[in-house]
């Protein structure tokens, strides 16, 4: 008698998950056709409008109601205390409306729906707002709307297939990345090719910029003096501001000592050129100046210090700024000496160490990356000074910088070519002080 041994049927395996391009729903499926038909409703309209306008010389422009252009107009007509209110309502909405996009574009859903029907009508509403005062402005918004209608196309095809970060991160990068193309990018190009055009910007010149910057009397002496600024200012700076950090370091009265020096930094460097423009002031009669008041006191003669020359107008001036940024080095420097372990200043004393050893051994390597950065900080700042040339001398007796001389030749001379050429040294100065700051923080990430 044979046994049939039951068989049991394997249970149904587990459904899988469908693929993200089965998930999609009907209203992202309705969205291209609305979208197409919208499209193509308002590129109709909008070709039968160029089309009826073009054919009648005489014929007023047709109206579809006001551009930007009036908007900022009547925006500026208004008193101040309404334009904040209506520009802060105006930045808040388009922010808002970027947090939308990042929330819901490209997801699947009703939201993305009703996102991408309000794109499809808005975008080219607003590019017709833009380009309204301008001739064919139709032809434009039509390739807008079919650019707009490409892009939002794409998004369609990676919502179905479940993708959206790609989307939200151009959508968070955006802003940031235009103002850096608007703010930066395109000005630092635009000024380098200015560099070699005439002082007009018409006729090409070639390299005699620069030989201006090199060899006239107000370009020699505005790079000579950016670059006494740029290797006397940091290194006195931070070591007056080193040497005070360590002798008031856990003394008594620190914090009111700090502040002391800490205050002219809290000054603007035209509040501080006008300060020391009293304590250099020159007169043939009664002295009011201090500097002067001393000298005559003891017998001296009167010297007009701001017209001293060679250089000794250049360092009174770097004097200004010298002490304005002290009291930063010193902040910086008296917090990185604080964070040395003290483990490690016992050790080296019990080793036999004075106290200049331990100062040289023990905290100088200690603070490197504090110095460094006190360094860097000063010497950039000292390379785009303007305001103490601009108050105390107005860069007469070749007291000039680049920062002055470069907005003196654009404004009083019109000579935007020369203007580039400083801007563009200038840059040069500049560049190499940013890549050793990135080097050396790639070197502490290593470190670490």
């Amino acid at each position: 008698m044979s046994t049939t041994t039951p068989t049991h049927k394997a249970p149904a395996a587990a459904s899988a998950p469908p693929p993200p391009s089965a998930r999609v729903p009907e209203t992202v499926r309705r969205t291209a056709g609305i979208v197409a038909i919208v499209a193509a409703v308002g590129i109709l309209v909008l070709l039968v409008l160029l089309f009826t306008s073009g054919g009648n010389e005489d014929a007023k422009p047709t109206s579809l109601g006001f551009s930007l252009n009036s908007f900022f107009i009547w925006l500026g007509g208004l008193n101040p205390l309404v334009q904040i209110p209506i520009v802060l309502v105006v930045f808040g909405a388009v922010m808002g409306a970027v947090l939308v996009l990042i929330e819901f574009a490209p997801r699947a859903g009703r939201g993305y729906f009703w996102l991408r029907l309000g794109a499809s009508i808005l975008i080219p509403v607003f590019a017709f707002m833009v380009l309204r005062p301008y001739q064919n402005a139709v032809v434009y918004v039509v390739g807008i709307a079919l650019l707009s209608g490409a892009l939002l196309f794409f998004a369609d095809l990676r919502a179905r297939a479940g993708s959206g970060y790609g989307f939200q991160l151009v959508m968070f990068l955006a802003p940031a990345a235009t103002l850096v193309v608007v703010g930066l990018l395109y000005p630092a190009i635009s000024t380098f090719v200015q560099s070699f055009f005439d002082k007009t910007g018409k006729d090409f010149v070639g390299l005699d910029n620069y030989v201006w910057t090199f060899t006239n009397p107000d370009g020699f002496w505005s790079v000579i003096n950016t670059l006494i600024w740029a290797l006397f200012a940091p290194i006195i700076s931070t070591v007056i501001g080193l040497v005070y950090a360590v002798f008031i370091d856990r003394a008594r009265g620190e914090k009111f000592l700090k502040v002391l020096v800490f205050m002219p930094y809290a000054i603007s460097f035209v509040g501080a050129g006008i300060i020391w423009k009293f304590v250099y002031d020159y007169r043939q009669g009664e002295q009011i100046g201090l500097l002067n008041a001393i000298i005559t006191s003891f017998g001296g003669e009167p010297i007009g210090w701001l017209d001293a020359q060679p250089l000794i107008n250049t360092f009174c001036l770097l004097a200004v700024f010298i002490w304005t940024q002290t009291g930063f080095a010193m902040v910086v420097l008296s917090a990185a000496v604080k964070a040395v372990p003290a483990e490690q200043i016992e050790a080296a004393s019990l080793d036999g160490a004075n106290a200049w050893e331990r100062f040289r051994n023990v905290t100088v390597p200690g603070i490197r990356s504090s110095l460094i950065v006190v360094l860097t900080t000063i010497t950039i700042a000292s390379l785009k000074v303007y305001d103490i040339v601009a108050v105390m001398t107005g860069g007469r007796s070749n007291s000039t910088v680049i920062a002055f001389e470069m907005v003196n030749q654009q404004q009083r001379f019109q000579s935007y070519g020369h203007s580039s050429a400083l801007a563009v040294v200038l840059f040069l100065f500049v560049t190499p002080l940013i890549v050793y700051n990135v080097r050396q923080m790639r070197k502490q990430k290593e470190i670490r």
